[in-house]
């Protein structure tokens, strides 16, 4: 068994659940509780396998080799960091959430119902064992991510009921095991509740040291965090001039007579508020996202931008409860060692909101914004870059893929789908952006928030006024930003290295647009700089 297969079976067995969500169900009626004894057994295997990747001599392997060592050996490293230094599972109750897997027992058909029954009750049994942990492992934790695992607990006990609904009398152990379940959720909610009473809260902005360091474990790239954000600033400058001048292009079409304001955001901002009003009805904002897929698809072929697996499935969904409260859309894929499963594309619908709430949403993602998003979460974005990473031939890529690759070819994507001519027109190209913007300022606002301090305010005038984000869209990107760190600097960071690489490539002879795309994605979700080494030769 080569190295790397090793490495990856032993962490299988020692996490279970993350092997459920890789597509191993072998393991699906195993639930460790997250406990000291669990960490330091952790921490004890990332440690030995540091030590084993670290002797090895890259200079000897074949080049798709070499990448998967440079991954391997930073997924042990970030472990290590994030066991003795971040420490997340301390201070982060969302951490601790037994639904997914669950979930994906239910839902995936890896074994007759009778097995996934058996598996179900089994982890059930385990959870009480499971939320005491959690309660024990906690110190002091941030208000925020308190906040939103109470705000997920109903979501968990919907998983619940669903698994008494669809298994009732199908075992013998069931009621019990789910009674025994749902007391442990509502003691751990309990447990949530006094922490927030109590009011001892560490801050939920990481600092510059720590911020540094996470960017550098998780986003690979050849640049520091600080580079990235000055980047980012030259970057915005350029577009905010494209925009600016589409703007006054635009202004008596849409804006009569009105004079145009001499402020840029004001004049960029009443255009682009004026055209927001053209969206789809409320009640047909999922249904608008399904239709919409196929001519993406089409628009694809007609123009050989990649080529397209038909035989894989991606089906539209309202996002599941257990799973909202942090971002509106996104992919969820069944893993390398499913490759024909179903791949979702999660929507969370915008019923349960308020009239004003509602209608902010649908003017962010407004005609050409959805359009966008779709390129951007589906095709030929992240549902067409899973689709060519599980064909992978490294696991290791498929399974420890690089979030900035992930979401710089989404970015890429979209550019790559306008530079094509896809919907061609002025309104598309002001929304496109604005759009594009966005990818700017969530490097800018993730950086200023958790290391220069931004506050509330300052964000949501970087978001709304600078960035003509909607009120409802900028406070939920302040949510997202007190909720996470770093991964909002992965879109623009990955974009800017894919683009840097086609625009080397280009400029060789020979070069084919389709061919870049097709041999860029054939490596899986690796970081693009290594990407880069295998491409550039």
């Amino acid at each position: 068994m080569a190295l790397s297969q090793r490495f990856i079976e032993g962490l299988w067995r020692l996490d279970p659940t993350a092997a459920l969500w890789a597509g191993r169900f072998e393991f699906a009626a195993r639930l460790p509780a997250p406990d000291a004894g669990w960490r330091q057994r952790r921490l004890r295997f990332m440690q030995q396998w540091q030590r084993r990747f670290d002797v090895m001599d890259a200079a000897h392997l074949a080049a798709a080799e070499r990448t998967d060592l440079a991954l391997l050996r930073s997924r042990v490293a970030a472990e290590i960091w994030q066991l003795q230094v971040l420490q997340e599972f301390r201070w982060n109750p969302a951490d601790y959430n037994v639904a997914g897997a669950l979930d994906l027992i239910l839902n995936t058909d890896y074994a007759p119902w009778s097995k996934r029954v058996d598996d179900a009750v089994t982890r059930l049994r385990q959870v009480p064992a499971y939320y005491r942990a959690a309660a024990a492992a906690l110190g002091t934790v941030t208000r925020e991510h308190t906040e939103l695992a109470l705000q997920q607990a109903p979501g968990v006990r919907a998983v619940f009921d669903e698994l008494q609904l669809r298994a009732q009398g199908k075992h013998a152990g069931l009621s019990s095991a789910l009674g025994r379940a749902h007391q442990a959720l509502r003691t751990y909610e309990a447990q949530l509740q006094n922490l927030l009473k109590a009011g001892n809260f560490r801050s939920f902005r990481l600092g510059a040291e720590l911020y540094e360091a996470k960017f550098g474990h998780e986003i690979q790239s050849a640049h520091s965090a600080h580079a990235l954000y000055e980047q980012a600033l030259q970057r915005r400058e350029a577009v905010l001039a494209q925009m600016d001048e589409l703007a006054r292009g635009q202004w008596p079409q849409w804006m009569g007579a009105a004079p145009q304001p001499e402020d840029r955001f004001a004049r960029i901002g009443a255009v682009i508020d004026r055209l927001s009003s053209r969206h789809v009805a409320r009640d047909d904002f999922v249904p608008a996202i399904r239709a919409q897929i196929p001519e993406l698809e089409a628009w694809i072929r007609q123009k050989d931008l990649l080529s397209l697996d038909a035989d894989k499935p991606l089906v539209v969904r309202e996002t599941p409860v257990y799973q909202r409260g942090v971002a509106g859309a996104g992919i969820e894929a069944p893993g390398p060692y499913r490759p024909q499963g179903a791949t979702y594309y999660n929507v969370t619908p915008l019923d349960g909101l308020s009239e004003a709430e509602a209608q902010s949403s649908l003017r962010e993602y407004n005609h050409w914004i959805l359009q966008i998003l779709n390129i951007h979460e589906a095709i030929p974005g992240h549902y067409t870059q899973l689709v060519y990473a599980n064909r992978s031939p490294s696991l290791v890529k498929s399974l420890f893929g690089n979030g900035a690759m992930v979401e710089g070819w989404a970015v890429y994507a979209e550019r790559m789908m306008m530079d094509s001519g896809y919907q061609a027109s002025p309104e598309m190209a002001l929304m496109y952006g604005k759009w594009h913007l966005r990818t700017i300022t969530n490097t800018l606002l993730d950086y200023r928030v958790h290391v220069l301090g931004l506050d509330e305010a300052g964000a949501l005038d970087l978001l709304q006024r600078q960035a003509f984000q909607t009120e409802r869209e900028a406070r939920e990107k302040w949510r997202r930003v007190q909720l996470t760190s770093v991964q909002l600097t992965s879109y623009f960071s990955g974009y800017s290295e894919i683009w840097a690489l086609r625009e080397r490539l280009q400029a060789r002879p020979g070069f084919a647009l389709k061919a870049f795309h097709e041999q860029f994605l054939s490596f899986g979700s690796a970081p693009v700089r290594e990407i880069a080494k295998l491409m550039e030769g």
